[in-house]
């Protein structure tokens, strides 16, 4: 029985000290007048990738080259065939390779991209600044969506800034916002520590990235 209520208390106290913040509530309260400031609409949910290759990886039998994105049901995708590898987390001051980059969304990580022009936003470097913390950084990539051989899939949808990438779910902002982004990183982020938050899908939540 000891032995139960040591894990008990370890859990306890784990959770307490991973609750969400003042400044994390603060974001959280602010978001949704953030987001009509930013000109953000809400979180929508895209289909799979089509043939039933959605978690396929690329090289593998049935996708043997990097697939053009314009055919991946949204842009910026969140999901289809990915490489064999995910991207770290962290802010990228180049574009990841994109690949690398949906095979993080499976593992429930949260992308910021951003579009190359708001690199020295203010408001990019507060997001790039407060997801590069320690405490902040777990799944989370922020960088620049840029990929020009791709055509219009290969930036962001014009007009919109920033936009917010989880595995099948997507939200777009005309402008970028720290409130925003966080409350998506809140619900489409997998946190152990806050797991009754957590609104995703992606099937690999437990990996690591």
């Amino acid at each position: 029985m000891s032995g139960v209520l040591a894990l008990g208390l370890f859990v306890g106290i784990e959770l307490w000290l991973h609750r969400t913040n003042p400044e994390e509530s603060a974001l959280l309260a602010g978001a949704a007048a953030a987001g009509r400031s930013a000109g953000c609409g809400p979180a929508t949910t895209v289909r799979p990738y089509a043939g039933d290759l959605d978690r396929a990886h690329i090289g593998g039998p049935d996708v043997a080259t990097p697939p053009a994105l314009s055919s991946y049901p949204s842009v910026p995708p969140v999901s289809g065939p990915h490489a064999p590898s995910p991207a770290p987390a962290g802010a990228y001051h180049n574009p990841p390779d994109v690949y690398e980059a949906i095979h993080s969304l499976e593992h429930a990580s949260v992308i910021v991209w951003f579009d190359p022009a708001q690199t020295s936003n203010p408001e990019i470097e507060r997001v790039r600044a407060f997801f590069s913390r320690d405490d902040e950084i777990n799944h989370v990539l922020v960088a620049p969506y840029s990929y020009p051989t791709d055509g219009a899939a290969g930036r962001l949808p014009p007009g919109k800034d920033m936009v917010l990438a989880a595995w099948h779910h997507l939200q777009t902002c005309d402008r970028p916002s720290l409130a925003v982004a966080y409350a998506f990183v809140h619900a489409y982020r997998f946190n152990l520590y806050q797991w009754g938050s957590y609104k995703g899908d992606a099937p690999e939540r437990f990996s690591p990235v």
